[in-house]
């Protein structure tokens, strides 16, 4: 078993330049999303993050001599949505937005994890979308979080 290191603060992907060598710790976007979780790098280093904001993907988060750490999200399947316009874009992402789901909008696309509210929404709408396999960065919410208004579930 390696020794751990405890990575404090929260680091940026613009922290290392110049030659280094990149070790890779690969990583869930759900993981990343939390402020302390352990992880081991491809070199076998094992590391436990105590940060005071979550890091992201590609973020170089420790360094040894010539090595650089760097995190890398692992690809994910989420259903990616064709749009042609803004305004198609800007409606697409606003109704998976009120579902409360996170979008990640490109050029030309919005992404969202499956679901089947999700599904339900798009077959209603006619929206047609695909499945892809890709690292998925969705949107901030803003500051906006559920204990900050109040919801109320019946079931």
């Amino acid at each position: 078993m390696s020794k751990l290191t405890i990575i404090h603060n929260s680091p940026h992907s613009h922290g290392v330049h110049g030659h280094h060598a990149h070790v890779l710790l690969r990583v869930d976007r759900a993981t990343l999303a939390k402020r302390r979780w352990r992880g081991v790098a491809e070199d076998g280093r094992e590391f436990g993050f105590d940060l005071e904001e979550p890091i992201n993907h590609g973020a170089h988060f420790f360094a040894l001599g010539e090595t650089s750490y760097v995190i890398e999200q692992t690809p994910e399947e989420v259903l990616e949505i064709s749009v042609a316009t803004l305004e198609q874009a800007a409606r697409v992402a606003w109704s998976l937005g009120n579902l409360h789901f996170g979008v990640q909008v490109l050029e030309g696309a919005v992404r969202v994890t499956e679901d089947p509210a999700v599904l339900q929404l798009l077959t209603r709408e006619g929206i047609a979308f695909e499945r892809v396999r890709c690292i998925f960065q969705p949107l901030s919410s803003g500051g906006h979080h559920h204990e900050d208004h109040s919801h109320h579930h019946h079931g």
